[in-house]
C-alpha cells in the first residue's frame, strides 16, 4: 500500500502542475459564464449568436470534461486508499495505473499553451506568382486542409474564395473552429512549394508554383487587440457569391482596409452586412496579431507596414516528378506518399512541427 501511496501522490502533484499550466480553472469559469448565457431564453431571438455560443459550450465540454473527470477519479480513489482495506490493493493499483496512462494522454495537451492555441483559426490562401498553375496548386491546398477538417470533425466554412479564371483559386478564406485548432495549424503558416509536371501546358513541362497560407487565430474579444476606428477604411459593395434572394443584392460584403499597415480584409459570405463586417474585424484582429509578433511589437501602433514576414518562409516542399515526397523545411519530417498528404493525412507534419 505505501508504493501506492507515493505513485498516487506522484500522479497529484503531475495533475495539478499540468492542470495549472493549461488554466483550467479560468477555462471551467468561462464555460460556466457560457452556459449561464445560454441558459437565457432571450439568447434565441438572435439564433446565429446562440448557435455560436452553444457550439462554443460543448468544445468547451469537450476539452475540459475529461480533466474534471480524472480529477474526481483521483480523489475517489485517494479517499478509499485512506481507508486502508488492504484486500483492494490490486483493484487500487489496477485504477491508478489506468489513471496514470490518462494523464500521460492528456499531457499532450501542454503543447498548446501559447495564448491563442486553444481558439479557433482562420486560413487564409492565396496563389502566387505563376497564373493557372499557382491557382490550380492553391485549390489543390485548399481542398487538403477542408479534407483534414472533415477527418478531425472540424467544423469548417469558406467566408471568402475568389475563384481562378481556368482553375483553382486566388484566394481562400477558411474558417476552422473546435479546440486548439490554432494550436494545430499554426504549423501550417507559410508559403508552400509545388513541383509537378505541368498539366496546363502543351509541352507538359516540370513546373514550380507557390501558394501562401496564413494561419490566423480567432479573437473575438475587441479588448485583446486595440485598433483604433480611424485607422480603418470600411467599404460595402454587392455580394458575388452564393445565398438566398437578398444576397447578391444588396451591399453585404465588406472590405476593411487598416489604413496604417495595408492589411485588406474582405468578407462576403454571411448574409447581412453586420455579419459580415464582425468576421472581416476577427480576421483583422487575428493578422494584427500575428504581425505584432513577427515584429515584437508592444501594440498595433507600433506595427510598420509592409514588413510581415508571410511571403519570406518556405515551410514545405511537395514534389510530384520526378518523384514523390513532401518534406518540411524547418522539421525535416517527410512523406513518401503525396498523395495522402494532399487528402488531408498531415498530422505528422503537424505533430513534428509540435514537438520540435
Amino acid at each position: 500500500m505505501f508504493d501506492l501511496q507515493k505513485r498516487l501522490d506522484a500522479l497529484k502533484e503531475s495533475f495539478e502542475a499540468v492542470w495549472q499550466k493549461l488554466d483550467i480553472d479560468n477555462r471551467l469559469k468561462q464555460l460556466q459564464q457560457l452556459e449561464d448565457e445560454v441558459a437565457v431564453p432571450e439568447i434565441w431571438n438572435n439564433p446565429d449568436v446562440a448557435r455560436e455560443k452553444t457550439t462554443k459550450v460543448a468544445q468547451l465540454h469537450d476539452a475540459l470534461d475529461p480533466w474534471t473527470l480524472l480529477k474526481t477519479q483521483i480523489n475517489d480513489l485517494s479517499e478509499l486508499m485512506q481507508l486502508g482495506d488492504e484486500s483492494l490493493v490490486e483493484e487500487f493499483a489496477e485504477q491508478l495505473t489506468a489513471m496514470e496512462e490518462k494523464l500521460a494522454e492528456l499531457r499532450q495537451e501542454l503543447r498548446f499553451t501559447g495564448k491563442y492555441d486553444h481558439n479557433g483559426a482562420i486560413l487564409r490562401i492565396t496563389a502566387g506568382a505563376g497564373g493557372t498553375e499557382a491557382m490550380d496548386w492553391s485549390g489543390m491546398l485548399e481542398r487538403m486542409y477542408l479534407r483534414w477538417a472533415e477527418r478531425h470533425n472540424v467544423t469548417a466554412t469558406i467566408l471568402d474564395r475568389v475563384d481562378g479564371e481556368e482553375a483553382g483559386i486566388k484566394t481562400s478564406v477558411i474558417e476552422m473552429t473546435g479546440n486548439n485548432i490554432y494550436g494545430q495549424l499554426k504549423s501550417e503558416h507559410g508559403t508552400h512549394r509545388l513541383v509537378r509536371l505541368s498539366p496546363f501546358n502543351a509541352d507538359h513541362l516540370r513546373q514550380t508554383s507557390f501558394s501562401l497560407v496564413e494561419v490566423l487565430p480567432i479573437i473575438e474579444n475587441d479588448d485583446e487587440v486595440q485598433i483604433d476606428p480611424k485607422d480603418l477604411r470600411i467599404d460595402v459593395y454587392h455580394s458575388g457569391g452564393h445565398g438566398g434572394q437578398s444576397v447578391n443584392t444588396t451591399n453585404s460584403a465588406v472590405r476593411i482596409t487598416h489604413i496604417p499597415t495595408n492589411i485588406v480584409v474582405a468578407i462576403q459570405n454571411e448574409r447581412s452586412q453586420l455579419q459580415n463586417k464582425e468576421k472581416a474585424m476577427e480576421i483583422l484582429r487575428g493578422k494584427l496579431q500575428q504581425m505584432m509578433q513577427e515584429q515584437n511589437a508592444e501594440s498595433v501602433d507600433k506595427l510598420r507596414a509592409g514588413e510581415s514576414a508571410s511571403w519570406g518562409q518556405q515551410i514545405r516542399n511537395y514534389v510530384l516528378h520526378p518523384y514523390k515526397l513532401v518534406k518540411d523545411t524547418r522539421t525535416k519530417y517527410e512523406e513518401n506518399d503525396a498523395e495522402a498528404v494532399l487528402d488531408g493525412k498531415i498530422d505528422g507534419f503537424i505533430t513534428s512541427f509540435l514537438d520540435n
